[in-house]
């Protein structure tokens, strides 16, 4: 699917699930989110990028698990109790997102959603599909096709292999 496609059809609207990740509301559409769990144990993987946490046992299946607060360069979180793991598919790769609290499915209105803007030519944002408005607020919507570079999820199907 194009970037182009997938941001249009972010602003389609529709349900999402929304998050927290350091004190900011983010979303993923509902039909990407598997499987919601509290925070589990995660067994780390040598010479894995640092925002690969490891691997995580879900009912006998493993899944590679990532921390969305180090792949944005955010601060680790202090209180770590309240973390989730959301299970998705990006790019036909089941994974776990560590975030740090899941808050509810949202409904938004595809008048309630708007492109984002551009920060210059050097700032990646294509891994943002759209900007949801919420009563005041905002709600950064994911691209999960765009959160990993092709080789970043070409490793994680290797290692998978």
């Amino acid at each position: 699917m194009s970037d182009t496609v997938t941001r249009a059809s972010a602003r389609t609207g529709g349900k999402h699930l929304v998050f927290r990740l350091n004190g900011e509301d983010y979303g993923l559409p509902v039909l990407s989110v598997r499987e919601i769990h509290q925070m589990m144990a995660v067994t780390p993987v040598p010479r894995t990028p640092s925002f690969i946490k490891g691997v995580a046992n879900l009912r006998g299946k493993v899944l590679p698990v990532t921390d969305l607060r180090e792949r944005f360069g955010m601060p680790h979180s202090e209180d770590a109790g309240l973390q989730a793991i959301i299970v998705v598919s990006v790019a036909g790769i089941e994974m776990g997102l560590i975030v740090d609290k899941v808050s509810e499915v949202a409904d938004i209105a595809s008048e309630d959603i708007e492109e984002t803007p551009s920060f210059g030519p050097k700032i990646d944002t294509n891994f943002i599909a759209g900007i949801g408005k919420r009563g005041g607020n905002i709600l950064l919507l994911l691209n999960l096709e765009k959160l990993f570079t092709n080789d970043e999820l070409n490793n994680l199907k290797n290692e998978r292999s």
